[in-house]
């Protein structure tokens, strides 16, 4: 619901974008790119209309639509359509949702549409929001309009992947307007949820059928016709999609507060497809400073394309207009360690649960477990002994190879590798590897030779491994860390590996001084599992500081981020850290751990996040 403060806060809002309709500053147009396909582009009576594609991280070619002004005001407004449908679904609402001066772009997903790719299909629902974040700064990157000159549309599933996006990549978008998000899709059958998990184990039933007819999204007789007649709309959705979104759409709603740009939901208050309690909880938990919940009385699904749609079309468009029309918002998150809603939780992990309550009852029991009978597995009795964050231990974890004392040690070996949070670390070590190569490669292109810093670099496997698939290459290494033993388990492993040009070094990765002292002065330097183990953000901007003096301008940076965990209260309550105090974490939103980034004087340019949404790997080039 809005409370009567947001609503006096959104009707200023409105009103404030309906005296300024072009906010100022607005850029000169960019050059525009030509159109890829043979057929001829059209005109409407407000823009020129383009076909074109756009190939993705994995080599998967995107169709998208384009819609060029007249008289291009240097801002953008991206589309993003429904589960099934296609680009060309928006043609008929351009011209009501999109201000004046506007470059309005429209994607065919992945698997859907002109797109390449199996019929509504991924290897997880991630990909989608991956596929978004390279989409929205190739589009920001040819037409030379910055992010925060960008405003977004989501509807439906495509709202579901914007919303994905914007909390996990934590882009600088002007605001967003997600319609009908599918956070909770309407299954109408029993425990379907719990069936189709219990189906993708099986090997069965791999793709869901689709119920959602025409009728049930638009009471407009010839919106429904159009909708049978489209030969490109798909009827049917890969079960493991369905499912990923369910699991991602929650993290979503519980942690919204994540989320700063400012929002607008519609929300249809007679469809039949997605549920709207879900949607509620979203926008109440939604952190954003602005934002506004619109109802729509009487409405099915596809709000644009409803009998009546002036409500819909109006409210969006003047969304848009206000979001420029407003000063763009400051994110103001560089002291989040001391106020906020993740300090909050970090506080209540902090405290003690009463005794005989029964979740400190089940605590107590898990840990007497893990002191007992789990020091059979090898990796927790590790764990008891160096800490379940040490250098060790993410060792351990990375060779992933079950051991202990009996079959049962073995057993319980395994059953702990199999945590999910030790799957995503062994995901983020193979995307930290990916980009360290990557870095190592571009860097190589424009120095003969390439130096490189790990400022908490544990044993150094993921580095030592990248050098040595790259050793063709004349790279070196520094490896730093607080402790001797693992500098000296590092050094075995290059010996092992034949690598001869690395130096090792005891150092406080937080000392300010001896990080901007750093020669010789390195191309990349990587802060990998090491900023999250911290909750203050002051050392961890000493750092970065001393990193920024001591990276020549245009070098790399290569950094880690954990803005979610679903096990962060087992963690507290049962597991030590490198100092034998409980593991307690404070996460750091992305939007967090960007600031601090971009404050000390970096520039993001890349990221990768697992299919959890629990672990960030960053890549940022040093600005002046």
């Amino acid at each position: 619901m809005v409370t009567p403060t947001l609503h006096r806060h959104a009707a200023g809002f409105f009103r404030y974008a309906r005296r300024t309709r072009v906010a100022d500053g607005a850029r000169p147009a960019s050059a525009v790119a030509a159109p890829d396909s043979p057929r001829p582009p059209c005109v409407s009576h407000r823009f020129i209309r383009s076909e074109h594609w756009f190939t993705t991280w994995d080599g998967t070619r995107l169709f998208y639509r384009a819609w060029r002004p007249q008289v291009p005001s240097g801002r953008i407004l991206v589309l993003f359509h429904r589960g099934h449908e296609h680009s060309g679904r928006w043609d008929d609402v351009v011209d009501a949702i999109a201000p004046e001066g506007f470059t309005v772009f429209a994607w065919d997903a992945r698997g859907n549409g002109r797109s390449d790719g199996p019929r509504d299909d991924a290897g997880n629902f991630g990909w989608y929001a991956r596929d978004a974040e390279l989409f929205v700064r190739y589009l920001s990157e040819i037409e030379r309009v910055p992010m925060d000159q960008i405003a977004i549309v989501g509807h439906s599933v495509g709202a579901a992947i914007v919303t994905a996006w914007i909390h996990d990549y934590a882009p600088r978008i002007r605001g967003a307007v997600l319609a009908t998000p599918a956070f909770r899709i309407r299954l109408y059958l029993p425990l379907a949820i719990p069936a189709l998990r219990l189906a993708q184990k099986l090997g069965v039933m791999a793709t869901v059928p689709s119920y959602v007819k025409a009728r049930v999204l638009t009471h407009d007789p010839g919106q429904q016709a159009s909708h049978e007649r489209d030969e490109l709309i798909t009827h049917a959705i890969s079960t493991r999609v369905l499912i990923d979104l369910h699991d991602t759409a929650t993290r979503l709603i519980e942690d919204a507060a994540a989320i700063r740009i400012p929002i607008m939901v519609l929300l249809a208050e007679s469809d039949w497809v997605v549920k709207q309690r879900a949607q509620e909880k979203f926008f109440d938990r939604l952190g954003s400073a602005i934002k506004h919940l619109e109802r729509l009385p009487g409405s099915y699904h596809d709000v644009f394309h409803e009998s009546n749609p002036d409500r819909a079309l109006r409210v969006t468009r003047d969304f848009i207009e206000a979001s420029f029309a407003a000063p763009a918002a400051s994110s103001a998150l560089l002291d989040a360690d001391t106020r906020g809603y993740t300090l909050d939780e970090y506080r209540a992990l902090s405290r003690p649960l009463r005794r005989f309550s029964p979740k400190g009852i089940g605590y107590r029991i898990f840990g007497l477990f893990l002191r007992t009978l789990g020091r059979l597995s090898a990796g927790i009795r590790l764990g008891w002994e160096s800490g379940f964050n040490s250098g060790r231990t993410l060792d351990y974890v990375y060779r992933n190879r079950p051991d202990g004392v009996t079959p049962l040690g073995r057993f319980i070996d395994r059953q702990y590798l199999n945590g999910i949070g030790w799957r995503g670390i062994r995901v983020r070590r193979q995307v930290l590897e990916r980009s360290l190569q990557q870095a190592i490669y571009e860097t190589h292109t424009v120095k003969a030779a390439v130096h490189i810093v790990d400022i908490a670099a544990g044993t150094g496997r993921y580095l030592l491994e990248t050098m040595k698939r790259c050793e063709r290459l004349c790279v070196t290494a520094e490896l730093r860390d607080m402790e001797p033993a693992n500098l000296a388990q590092a050094r075995a492993l290059a010996d092992a590996f034949g690598l001869q040009r690395v130096t090792y070094v005891t150092g406080n990765a937080f000392d300010r001084c001896a990080l901007a002292g750093l020669s010789p002065r390195p191309d990349i330097v990587v802060v990998s599992g090491l900023y999250e183990l911290f909750p203050d953000n002051s050392g961890v901007f000493e750092s970065l500081q001393g990193l920024a003096r001591a990276i020549p301008q245009g070098g790399t940076l290569i950094y880690t981020n954990q803005p979610w965990h679903p096990q962060l209260e087992l963690i507290a309550r049962g597991l030590s850290d490198w100092d034998g105090k409980p593991w307690i974490m404070r996460r750091r939103t992305q939007a967090e751990m960007d600031d601090l980034v971009s404050a000390a004087g970096f520039e993001k340019v890349q990221m990768e996040i697992d299919p959890w949404g629990m672990f960030t790997v960053s890549l940022a080039r040093r600005v002046s």
